[in-house]
């Protein structure tokens, strides 16, 4: 309770955090309070964020600076409604997985987009979303399915970059090193080639951390990491062409370390302090990845903008663990994926005085592959066996001692399994969005996006048994033609597991209307109502016991929302909230069918509904003290589950909570400048307890709830910091995601402490 006293007592209401960098000192405006309206572009369209119905949550270069985030990771933790999953391994957005939350399906709910271009989810905890010289993060939570298309049911995340500079050279630089000697390397230059017409920037960052989990068997640190993050970018305004702009970046990713997730041994003393693993293979995510944009825009008239995005991205990745956890040499996973992504947007933008809006036309291609090298050890299926040997005879009673017997000298079916998976993603799609001012306060919200897709998914594996066989003589001769007929047919499904290269095509098409109604009820207060519809699109689902391409189709939603924008107190406090209802249907779980583990595949069988809210608040309490706090509130439930005929799967999801959502998350802090350029940042986030698995049994499945307080405080200049910051300060001791059964939990971040300078020129 003392923990929840100190975040409710600090963080009543969010902050005005100053316009400039901090290094550069603040303006008379923010001495007195007041700060330039915040400009969103994850819709596409430059407005403020008190004119934007959708509910958007910004991270501004002062927020990063000052709570010195350093991950797409540290966002996911302070922002209401946003939470991350299993380890970095995604993130929800009101309580929706980017992956989906029924186990199935394989496109995505949520997208983070940099520069423009969509990262891969295999590339997400290691690509290039790092907050070094990020301009700003938008977090879109709710279906965006019109402007955004593939892959946003849930909402994204849009990370954009800072641009070159066309009038002065200037840079920046940082160092940050903590207790655990992960130290981070940070710098930043450009300025104008061409003064008014043509800017570069260089950025790069290095990080080295030794990591926190030592592995006792290969005696090293499972988690360290080695990151390279480096990225160059062109501005162009040629004054032979007035107001044509093109913008032009790479960005180069190579990282080095521990897999997406990390598993610390709970049964040795003391294991949130002294966090030890004992895996006998390699743990390790490498990660490169290559991105290059190019943007364009030129306005045809006065109100009128035409722009194209282009986007090429190359991501490879290659994943090791250890599943079992143990020093023998029992299993391990082995994959590694490669993917190529193309998009290009044309776009027009048209800012009238009664009408304004956007129509565009959108091409996406992803093509690459997954390819597996895992060896899995699958649960001897007595009753698989049992059946078999009542239909050669047997009585219920024999075969039920004989399959016990049988399982008992051999628990596991050892099995390498090899696959490659190719697949290909081909969308394009027109779509618009628009206002409509029917009075000076009243505006109609309308859009839509016609959405026309191709997907191909092509599998080939080869199942291998990598054991050796009960020998026939364990029960006495006369059981011995039994237990041979039993050895063959253990090797018949690991056999049935394999199959030649099968091909699916499906192609889908979806409109995806949006309509809604505005009003300015003061110049500082704007209600709205939206309603849109939002989609995930189907696919083919491997089963791979059966070695069969199952069909699945796409799952719907509608999403009725609410929003309130406004300011209070000459601007010295904002306050905006958003409140939501969406029902979704035909969702993508997936379905066991009893010939072992591994014999499952995706199918539509859920229906769903969910309804929350969040509440944003930023003020201005004193001169040089800033308050900000956030809350966020959701309800999931699944409202159907009706799965196939032929299906066993005990798992019923009516009626059961998604996975990793939090009912609510709350996040806040304090700036404050005191002195001859002293200053300090306290900030908490909490989250209630999340389940980690799906179905009536979830409760097995379940973290508790967490509070993380964190804090800064240095001494800054025009042009240099020193600074000292702490992660978790009061040492919450929380878990991730628990694995009772093999003794091993995620953990999360612990109480750790750090120095860094910074400089700016």
């Amino acid at each position: 309770m003392i923990r929840l006293s100190l975040l409710f007592s600090s963080v009543a209401m969010t902050a005005l955090a100053p316009a400039v960098c901090a290094q550069q000192g603040p303006t008379a405006d923010v001495e007195e309070g007041v700060r330039a309206d915040i400009i969103v572009t994850g819709e596409k369209s430059a407005r403020t964020l008190q004119q934007t119905p959708t509910s958007i949550a910004v991270v501004t270069p002062e927020k990063i600076a000052r709570e010195t985030l350093i991950t797409i990771q540290d966002v996911y933790n302070r922002t209401a409604n946003l939470s991350e999953t299993y380890g970095a391994a995604g993130f929800t957005i009101r309580g929706v997985s980017n992956n989906g939350v029924g186990a199935g399906g394989q496109a995505d709910a949520a997208s983070v987009y940099v520069d423009g271009a969509p990262i891969p989810k295999w590339a997400l905890y290691g690509g290039p979303t790092d907050m070094w010289d990020v301009q700003q993060v938008e977090v879109l939570r709710g279906p965006q399915s019109t402007i955004q298309g593939l892959n946003a049911l849930a909402g994204g995340i849009v990370i954009t970059s800072k641009d070159p500079s066309l009038t002065r050279w200037g840079g920046d630089a940082r160092l940050l090193w903590t207790e655990y000697n992960d130290r981070t390397f940070s710098t930043a230059i450009g300025g104008p080639l061409i003064e008014d017409e043509l800017g570069v920037r260089l950025s790069a960052e290095r990080r080295n951390d030794r990591g926190l989990i030592y592995n006792v068997t290969r005696d090293e640190y499972d988690d360290e990491l080695k990151s390279l993050n480096l990225r160059g970018k062109i501005k162009w305004t040629p004054k032979a062409i007035p107001d044509l702009e093109a913008v032009a970046s790479y960005n180069r990713v190579r990282r080095d370390g521990g897999y997406l997730y990390e598993y610390v041994r709970t049964d040795v003393p003391n294991y949130f302090n002294r966090r030890i693993s004992t895996g006998d293979q390699p743990s390790r995510g490498r990660i490169d990845s290559d991105i290059a944009i190019f943007n364009i825009s030129y306005p045809l008239a006065d109100q009128l903008k035409l722009s194209s995005v282009t986007s090429w991205n190359r991501s490879k990745v290659h994943s090791q663990i250890d599943t079992d956890g143990t020093a023998q040499d029992i299993q391990a996973i082995d994959n590694r994926y490669l993917y190529k992504t193309l998009t290009q947007e044309f776009r027009l933008n048209y800012d009238g005085e009664r009408l304004s809006g956007l129509l565009g036309a959108w091409y996406y291609r992803r093509s690459g592959s997954i390819n597996q090298n895992s060896r899995v050890n699958i649960a001897t299926p007595t009753a698989t066996i049992a059946a078999l040997l009542r239909a050669n005879g047997a009585t219920a009673a024999q075969a039920q001692f004989i399959s016990n017997a049988y399982a008992a000298q051999m628990p596991v079916i050892p099995v390498r399994y090899i696959a490659s998976q190719p697949d290909k993603v081909e969308t394009v799609a027109l779509f618009g969005d628009g206002r409509f001012k029917l009075t000076e306060r009243l505006t109609l919200i309308g859009g839509f996006r016609f959405d026309h897709e191709r997907n191909r998914y092509a599998a080939e594996t080869v199942a291998t048994f990598n054991g050796t066989l009960p020998g026939t003589g364990f029960l006495g001769a006369a059981y011995a033609p039994i237990i041979g007929l039993i050895n063959q047919g253990v090797l018949g499904l690991v056999d049935d597991a394999s199959s030649p290269s099968a091909i699916n095509s499906r192609t889908f098409n979806a409109f995806l209307p949006k309509a809604g109604i505005s009003m300015d009820w003061t110049p500082d207060l704007t209600t709205a109502f939206t309603v849109q519809r939002a989609y995930r699109s189907g696919g083919s689902s491997q089963n791979s016991a059966r070695a069969e391409l199952v069909p699945y189709d796409p799952e719907y939603s509608w999403n009725y929302e609410g929003s309130l924008r406004s300011k209070w107190l000459d601007g010295h406090l904002t306050l905006n909230a958003n409140i939501f209802y969406m029902t979704w249907k035909d969702q993508q779980v997936t379905a066991y069918f009893g010939r072992n583990a591994y014999d499952y595949n995706t199918v539509n069988a859920a229906g769903s509904q969910l309804y929350g809210f969040e509440v944003e608040a930023n003020a201005n309490v004193a001169r040089g003290i800033d308050l900000y706090a956030s809350v966020g509130h959701v309800r999931t439930k699944f409202t159907d589950f009706d799965l196939p005929a032929g299906a066993t799967s005990t798992v019923d999801l009516d009626g059961t909570q998604f996975p990793y959502a939090p009912r609510w998350t709350l996040a806040g802090g304090i700036n404050a400048q005191f002195g001859p350029g002293f200053v300090a940042n306290l900030n908490a986030n909490y989250r209630t307890s999340v389940f980690t698995g799906v179905g009536q049994d979830q409760d097995q499945y379940k973290v508790g709830a967490r509070t993380v307080v964190n804090g800064k405080i240095g001494y800054e200049t025009d042009h240099w910091s020193l600074f000292i910051f702490a992660r978790n300060i009061l040492n919450e001791e929380y878990r991730q995601y628990e694995y009772a059964a093999i003794h091993q939990a995620i953990l999360g971040e612990p109480q750790t402490f750090g120095l860094g300078a910074s400089i700016h020129w």
